[in-house]
């Protein structure tokens, strides 16, 4: 029984019919495959590989990282908030906390660019782009993208957000605690009814804040659009989890004495580097959480396998409703676009649309919204070439079907049903299929 309960699960979340359900209904049952997703994922331990190698980047490149704020906010003035915003990352450490946040400060103040040299200077920046750039790599895994920025795009991102990001971070901090401590605020903090609401606004300034900063990670690091609806659902409930996780960390440091007996001097980096790990897990979290919203076809789809005659589907309709398109006008067809029409995952219509790119039969369009639209005239496309192309996806010179053996019968049999396809499609072209379908149904 408890072997088959989740497949019970599975199955009773995925057979629930949402289209004659109500609002209420339809958002609870995708809650429910959302959550079910994330712990599918959590259980599959790419998210904990994904996070631990996160952790080892981290460890390498955070005082790097920190070298280069300082030394931007030290031209502003406001580097001395550097430590208290550490010390609020590490808060769930404790006293521990304290102790490894000065340790870093120490570490942190004493890389100089004169004693470094112009050599040390490009080290310097290397580890910490290359810290962007891995944790990049990690959020384009969740979010199912191949390719990375290209080079000088990456260049130039990474360093405005290094060098920009901590101003503005520190800027809007100071500018909330400056505001909070004006004389006319403090007039209403004395006035009981409303001082009780400004106190409660100031408490939750910092979670705005960590909602704030997920939601700008979850839009800006993937190499990919995000929407902010659903970057900024990710950021809530992972802010949820990182105060929560943070709450019982601190409980668990506190009741930990026997673990500091025993590792001695190594307690303190064990556990910076398992809160490490949670934090990272955590923003990795709701970055999943962001996919799913956004990508709700990858729900149940994710774990399927794709057939051949489903691609054969695909590229039909994919074809079909461009073309249609292309002659009567109407929306144009993006990837996402056609994701949520055909309400397949992302990744596979995009392995499908390749191939067609590939071979001549569509072209992307358009600056900023690439769409799709036939490479030539729909006229000299034909049916059959689409059915061919997606039949021999991955067929190449080193194996095809020339090298396997030859038996007389299988052979008749192959050119009989290669006869009846192109009997059935003779020399329909894609145009044929979108205006006689127009015309058949007046």
């Amino acid at each position: 029984m408890l072997t088959e309960l989740p497949k019970i699960i599975e199955d009773w979340i995925w057979q629930v019919d949402l289209h004659h359900s109500s609002i209420l209904h339809v958002s609870s049952i995708r809650l429910l495959r959302t959550f079910y997703a994330i712990f599918r994922d959590l259980i599959g331990g790419h998210l904990q590989l994904q996070a631990m190698s996160l952790v080892y980047t981290t460890l390498l490149s955070l005082v790097p990282l920190l070298a280069v704020s300082f030394s931007v906010l030290k031209g502003f003035g406001v580097h001395n908030q550097i430590e208290p915003l550490l010390l609020n990352f590490l808060e769930p450490l404790g006293n521990k906390g304290v102790e490894i946040s000065s340790q870093i400060i120490e570490f942190v103040e004493n890389v100089k660019a004169g004693v470094l040299g112009s050599l040390g200077l490009v080290l310097l920046l290397y580890t910490v782009i290359s810290l962007i750039h891995k944790i990049e790599t990690v959020f384009n895994y969740t979010w199912h993208v191949k390719q990375t920025r290209p080079f000088v795009q990456r260049f130039s991102d990474y360093l405005s957000v290094i060098l920009i990001g901590p101003v503005l971070l520190f800027s809007a901090i100071g500018s909330t605690a400056s505001f909070m401590s004006t004389a006319f605020i403090q007039k209403l903090v004395a006035i009981k009814p409303l001082g009780l609401v400004v106190e409660s606004t100031a408490t939750l300034v910092p979670y705005l804040f960590i909602i704030g900063a997920f939601t700008f990670v979850y839009i800006f690091v993937p190499n990919t659009k995000v929407h902010f609806r659903s970057a900024l659902l990710g950021a809530v409930l992972a802010g949820i989890l990182w105060q929560t996780i943070g709450w019982g960390f601190a409980l668990f440091i506190v009741s930990s004495t026997q673990y500091a007996a025993i590792y001695s001097g190594f307690a303190i980096l064990i556990m910076f580097m398992i809160w490490l790990y949670l934090a990272w897990l955590i923003l990795l979290v709701g970055s999943s959480i962001a996919f799913y919203h956004q990508h709700p076809e990858y729900l149940s789809a994710r774990k399927l396998h794709i057939s051949n005659r489903l691609r054969e589907r695909i590229a039909l309709l994919s074809m079909y409703v461009i073309a249609k398109s292309h002659f009567k006008g109407g929306k144009s067809w993006s990837k996402e676009r056609l994701s949520q029409y055909l309400g397949v995952p992302t990744a596979t219509v995009t392995h499908v649309l390749n191939g067609l790119e590939k071979e001549g039969l569509l072209i992307l369009a358009g600056a900023k919204t690439q769409v799709y639209i036939p490479a030539r005239a729909p006229e000299t496309i034909l049916i059959k070439d689409i059915l061919t192309l997606v039949r021999m996806d991955k067929e190449n010179k080193h194996f095809n079907d020339s090298m396997l053996p030859t038996e007389p019968r299988v052979e008749q049999l192959i050119s009989n049903i290669e006869a009846a396809v192109n009997n059935v499609l003779e020399d329909l072209s894609l145009k044929d299929m979108v205006l006689k379908h127009e015309h058949s149904l007046r």
